[in-house]
């Protein structure tokens, strides 16, 4: 270990994996290090179920009827792949496809009035969705054939909207949408998890909307994909594709220092030997005094032994729970949406028959629990839940004085996309210049590891 490394990494979460491929991949001399002895830090998955049930702290072992232990690969973090996403394009790019089989998520829907819909996207879908009157579905037709033919590089679709100045508020008015509409417009379709975006321009918006349909087009039943194994298996890909390119792992590896010099570090010190490097991508728990704390998710994960009612039996879904949906017993305005992701047996996530539905939103009060026991009624009866409540934290500096770069907790939405966004912003601040996904492609043609012959 005592050796010279361009790049040192701590943490195998998502994030630092996918930055530990694409800096092997460009040359660099990478020493990836957790002080786990599994893959994934907080994104990982948790097998066998046993193990889910100490890391909750239970009292007990899972009854017989959870079926074997083994079966179950439990996510941390629910999260689903956009389908013409960014992660999607970084998995292509990299070939780290070739490690993982996909599935795609059978459903996205929407909770409006005590009940759910499903979230129409599609023209023809949308003249068929019961979540809008007649008149109001030909509107919002016009609006997605709008969004379709838009081009940011062609004035002439743009139909008298101005992508840089006016608002989304505006674009609204001008197809003359309903609040219903543009609720799970703005949250269903464009994935945002605020209203802030209505009153910025609607570029951004539009494009977040071209995208959903973009990848809802490329399989038909919803934009999301889903891992089989469950998502820890996109870390331990992104893992070997570093170790391809020369990457050192150790796992179970203690972190006693981060040694700096001048301001700038140079190195990571363990059991007594100091690796030396001239930069450093860790997760938040290695720099607590290099990171503040920007709010909490609380993510429920409960088994179930059914689909989730009104979902058509889907066994994999995405529920988005609108917070002027919910009646939260108080006259405060909620800021944020409650999200509801569902994977089952058939991912091979869960033992036979068995559905595991993870429950997440941003903690905007003293009593999280109360806040989405909404999304918790709709899948009652549930055989047993997981509540776990984690801070988020962010970089307090850009890491370019002390090239210390500490990635971002993982936020309450249901995709990928933030995620890549922080990749990307890291990866600008350590080289210098922008992330280009050409980066990524891999520099020789070896197959499962290997060098063609």
């Amino acid at each position: 270990m005592d050796e010279e490394y361009d790049v040192i990494v701590l943490g195998t979460g998502l994030t630092e994996c996918i930055l530990s491929g694409i800096m092997s991949v460009n040359g660099k001399k990478v020493l990836h290090m957790d002080r786990n002895p599994y893959y994934g830090g907080e994104s990982s998955s948790i097998t066998p179920l046993e193990e889910l049930y100490k890391r909750f702290n239970l009292p007990d072992t899972p009854p017989e009827s959870m079926g074997r232990g083994r079966d179950w690969n439990v996510d941390l973090i629910p999260k689903f792949l956009m389908a013409n996403g960014q992660l999607v394009k970084m998995l292509l790019y990299t070939e780290v496809t070739r490690y993982l089989d996909f599935k795609v998520v059978e459903g996205s829907f929407v909770y409006k009035g005590g009940k759910i819909y499903k979230v129409p996207s599609t023209e023809t879908e949308a003249l068929a969705s019961n979540l809008m009157g007649m008149f109001e579905k030909r509107r919002f037709r016009k609006f997605l054939v709008f969004v379709a033919n838009f081009d940011e590089n062609d004035p002439k679709t743009f139909e008298g909207v101005d992508p840089k100045t006016t608002t989304m508020r505006d674009v609204y008015k001008k197809f003359d949408l309903g609040q219903d509409v543009i609720d799970f417009t703005g949250h269903a379709l464009a994935l945002y998890r605020t209203d802030d975006y209505l009153d910025v321009p609607c570029l951004e918006t539009v494009n977040r909307i071209k995208l959903y349909s973009e990848s809802l087009a490329r399989y038909g039943k919803s934009p999301y994909l889903y891992p089989l194994y469950g998502l820890g298996e996109l870390p331990q890909g992104f893992a070997r594709l570093s170790a391809i390119y020369g990457g050192t792992y150790m796992l179970n590896k203690p972190v006693d220092e981060i040694v700096m010099e001048g301001g700038h570090v140079v190195g990571v010190k363990s059991e007594g030997e100091v690796a030396r490097c001239k930069q450093l991508i860790c997760d938040p728990s290695y720099i607590p005094d290099r990171v503040r704390k920007a709010g909490q998710v609380i993510r429920v994960i409960c088994i179930l032994s059914h689909p989730i009612k009104n979902t058509n039996d889907s066994n994999s879904c995405q529920i988005i729970i609108p917070q002027n949906q919910v009646n939260r017993n108080s006259d405060r305005l909620w800021t944020f949406y409650i999200y509801v992701c569902m994977i089952s047996y058939a991912h091979n996530v869960a033992a036979q028959g068995k559905y595991i539905a993870i429950v997440s939103t941003t903690v905007e009060t003293s009593e999280p629990e109360a806040e989405i026991e909404p999304a918790l009624e709709l899948l009652e009866p549930i055989d047993q839940k997981f509540v776990a409540i984690s801070d988020l934290y962010e970089p307090t500096d850009d890491g370019t004085e002390s090239q210390v770069f500490a990635s971002r907790s993982y936020d309450a939405t249901t995709h990928f996309e933030t995620t890549c966004n922080d990749i990307k912003d890291i990866y600008k601040r350590m080289t210098g210049s922008d992330f280009d996904f050409e980066n990524m492609k891999r520099k020789q043609n070896d197959v499962f590891g290997e060098d063609e012959q």
